[in-house]
């Protein structure tokens, strides 16, 4: 499909030779200069760069209270903080970090950035909403703050009823308003997205030339518009409970907050993957480009994206082993949440086949990617320990819970996101990085997060509950270590945002592709033109043509 707003004209040029010099004039960053350039722009990359300066405000603060928490734990009677005051402090944490970093952090950021360049487009299909995503993302953002500032909220990122509509105290609805509608700002990014990739194609670019990256973000984006809105439908019914005691979710009222369960989690596990699933799309794209070699079953990768986005539907009731569901549905929800492993194990396995025998280069990005593996590897592997009935009923709200939990989510998307802003930065920002600290970085996050959370492992198995700041004085000595841990992997968050900073004002100037790889958006300059292309960009006949695999072919046929 072609996009009716790019002019005709012949291809830029042969992706397989990049040119620093493409894309005359003003760069998207030098363009304009006023702020009312920035907060009123149509451009995806600059919206772009607002979704990552706000993020990233969120992700101090979730990192922040973290500390908090894993400091609590380091005394086992708790004469740190108050009951109160650590519920909140891990309420605050979840809320943040899953709504407003982990949800928004790769489509809001590079999906948005970089889809329009891969798929050879101008822009998104619809700029205006894409801005108002944006504003509505930062107003959702306010009303949860405004709950944190008033005094803070103390359910949990989940919100569980009755705690939420009849026993707590705090302020709950300013904080369920906020992550009301920071779900819209998810449903217009998805909508943005599935209508670009299906009509603003450049000629050639078929379905199965497409990255990795843009199926991902299309499978994530048929999660967007599918499973938030039954998350809107069931906040807004809390709300209206706590507000109006309406008799949904009370039981005191003659509502049922197993329902609220059941709604939570159809939206809440399926978000799971509208995590992951960029994540994986970062992956597929970093690995060949470091291994220089074709990325290994193309076709099954991408089958593999929209297999995850289908099955992940069906799989919400693993969650609630223990709430009283009858035995038959956890029998069947077990076993669809092994099945659901599958397509995760066949991105695994195509990883791992397509750093087989080739040319390795050990760069920031490509540190992140391998972390990325091993650590996904060992919280999926957990996954299906809590899939198992009987390991279940043990496990249950334990520590071990946390520790899978994180294993997917820092272990997976947090390193994708940050492998993925090391591999774009020159392209955000056309300067580079120094690589020495950017693999001193990688290596502290990947040593402090395993000393963080895999004790927790241990924790979870022995018994001690989650949300629970007063343990037995056994526990004491794996929670030091991991707050100990927590500590180095607050040194290696620190560090990329000091030197990444540091390099958009002196970093070298960068090349249009620094990492000789493949796809169209290498082949603008870096920072890119204000409208991408100058010319009608064509598509490369075979996506991640390497050169490994290319001499290979050409043995094959000689």
């Amino acid at each position: 499909m072609t996009s009716g707003t790019i002019t005709d004209g012949p291809a830029l040029r042969d992706p397989h030779t990049p040119d620093s010099r493409i894309g005359h004039g003003p760069d998207y960053l030098h363009a304009e200069h006023t702020l009312r350039s920035w907060f009123f722009t149509t451009d995806h990359k600059r919206i772009a760069l607002l979704y990552l300066a706000s993020i990233t405000a969120f992700f101090v603060i979730g990192a922040v209270t973290a500390g908090l928490v894993r400091l609590a734990l380091v005394v086992p009677d708790g004469q740190v903080f108050t009951n109160d005051t650590y519920n909140k402090l891990f309420t605050i944490h979840g809320v943040v970090m899953v709504w407003f970093f982990l949800i928004p952090s790769i489509p809001a950021t590079f999906g948005n950035f970089l889809i329009p360049l891969m798929i050879g487009a101008r822009d998104l299909a619809f700029p205006k909403l894409n801005l108002a995503s944006w504003y509505v993302f930062m107003t959702g953002a306010f009303f949860t703050l405004v709950s944190v500032v008033l005094g803070g909220v103390d359910t949990g990122w989940t919100f569980y009823t009755p705690l939420s509509t009849a026993f707590s105290n705090t302020w709950v609805v300013p904080a369920l308003i906020g992550v009301t509608i920071v779900g819209f700002s998810s449903i217009l990014t998805g909508l943005n997205f599935v209508v670009t990739i299906h009509t603003m194609r450049a000629p050639g670019m078929t379905w199965f030339r497409l990255p990795i990256f843009v199926w991902t973000h299309y499978a994530t984006s048929l999660i967007f518009l599918l499973a938030t809105p039954v998350i809107t439908v069931a906040l807004v019914l809390l709300i209206a409970e706590r507000a109006f005691h309406i008799g949904v979710f009370d039981p005191a009222y003659g509502g049922d907050p197993v329902l609220f369960q059941h709604l939570f989690w159809f939206y809440s596990h399926p978000a799971v993957y509208i995590m992951v699933l960029p994540g994986m799309g970062v992956i597929s794209e970093i690995v060949p480009a470091f291994a220089q070699k074709k990325l290994f079953g193309y076709r099954f990768v991408a089958y593999a994206a929209i297999g995850l986005a289908s099955v992940t539907f069906f799989v919400w009731g693993h969650h609630m082993f223990v709430n009283g569901q009858s035995d038959l549905a956890s029998v069947a929800f077990s076993v669809l949440s092994f099945a659901v492993a599958v397509p995760s194990a066949v991105k695994v396995y195509n990883w791992t086949a397509t750093i087989h025998k080739g040319s390795l280069k050990l760069d920031t990005p490509m540190l992140y990617a391998m972390g990325y593996i091993g650590l996904f590897v060992l919280g999926g592997l957990t996954g299906l320990y809590l899939a198992t009935l009987a390991i279940n009923q043990h496990v249950h709200a334990t520590y071990f819970v946390v520790a899978h939990f994180h294993y997917i989510m820092v272990g997976g998307t947090v390193l994708a996101f940050l492998g993925g802003l090391h591999f774009w930065w020159p392209k955000f920002t056309g300067r580079m990085y120094i690589e020495a600290w950017g693999r001193i970085s990688a290596v502290l996050i990947f040593i402090g997060f395993n000393v963080t959370f895999f004790p927790q492992f241990i924790l979870g198995y022995l018994g001690m509950p989650r949300r629970y700041h007063v343990y037995p004085a056994e526990f004491q000595f794996l929670n030091i270590l991991s707050s100990a841990g927590s500590t180095i992997l607050a040194v290696g968050y620190i560090f990329p945002m000091i030197y990444l900073v540091y390099a958009i004002w002196f970093g070298k100037r960068a090349p249009a592709n620094p990492w000789d790889a493949r796809g169209l958006e290498w082949t603008v300059a870096s920072p890119p033109p204000a409208h991408n292309f100058l010319t009608e960009p064509q598509a490369p006949k075979v996506p991640y043509d390497y050169p490994i695999q290319a001499r290979e072919t050409g043995r094959q046929h000689s």
